[in-house]
């Protein structure tokens, strides 16, 4: 059952534009693609989402704001995050300026680090139970069932979107805190709405599965997959994505049927 992909999330200081993830899979053509053309071509991952992705969104949303059209991209020291990638910005970019974090500092600086990334978690996890609640309603199906035969990575990008447009400017303004308290310090933050935390919620919906949880599970089960992908990882994904294509298989399955709470870390 296992089943991994790397994601890359990034906005503004102001929480206000936020852009397009970047995300690698290890399948090229994954089987809930069938229906789409996907152009196989050997891309440069991140240099490519620079120049097509980040890039454009940028220089528009500082053209709509009548700002100067001027950018420092902050980033930290991943293996993923080519060290000449300055150089690949195409000229129309190259207002953007990159700059890298120190060394093992991007638990204590990176800003999507401080909240950013484990909000966008949580919200995932709400979406995704809310998911398997509303396809399992009335019905016989188990999480690992629903896993197996109702859940692919077309369903999984609706759910990154979901999610991702979840994270409010507060969030992501307050993120920066310790990198830039300055920016922070000048931010009006909207009012937090009444009702349920993200947490709450999602105990809620285990608690309608019939499973018995706490909000510390759910900060544990975000805590699991906060580590960075390291260069062996991304090298994994690389290698099942060529096993893929050279079998023609699809994802991984298993025979068992019966699902246990302390599982779910093991499918999140």
């Amino acid at each position: 059952m296992e089943d991994r992909f790397t994601l890359a999330i990034c906005a503004t200081v102001r929480g206000d534009c936020k852009i397009k993830p970047l995300l690698v899979y290890h399948s090229e053509n994954p089987r809930a693609f069938k229906s789409h053309k996907i152009y196989n071509e050997k891309l440069k991952f991140f240099v490519e989402w620079i120049n097509l992705v980040f890039g454009p969104s940028v220089k528009k949303y500082l053209q709509e704001k009548n700002l100067p059209v001027q950018a420092l991209l902050i980033l930290d020291n991943s293996p993923a995050h080519p060290p000449n990638l300055q150089d690949d910005i195409l000229e129309e970019f190259k207002f953007i300026k990159v700059l890298y974090l120190p060394p093992n500092t991007t638990p204590i600086m990176q800003p999507m680090d401080q909240q950013g990334i484990s909000n966008f978690k949580k919200l995932y996890t709400r979406h995704l139970f809310r998911r398997y609640i509303e396809v399992t309603d009335n019905t016989n199906l188990t999480l690992r069932e629903f896993w197996k035969d109702h859940f692919n990575i077309a369903i999984c990008l609706k759910i990154i979107d979901q999610a991702w447009l979840g994270v409010t400017t507060r969030t992501l303004t307050s993120a920066w805190k310790k990198l830039w308290p300055e920016a922070v310090a000048e931010r009006i933050y909207e009012e937090l709405e009444p009702g349920m935390s993200v947490e709450e919620e999602i105990v809620s919906l285990w608690k309608s599965m019939g499973l018995e949880v706490e909000e510390r599970d759910v900060n544990e089960l975000v805590e699991e997959h906060t580590q960075e992908l390291t260069t062996e990882e991304i090298q994994e994904l690389l290698s099942q994505q060529h096993t893929e294509v050279m079998q023609g298989i699809g994802f991984e399955e298993s025979e068992e049927e019966v699902i246990y709470t302390s599982e779910i870390k093991e499918i999140l």
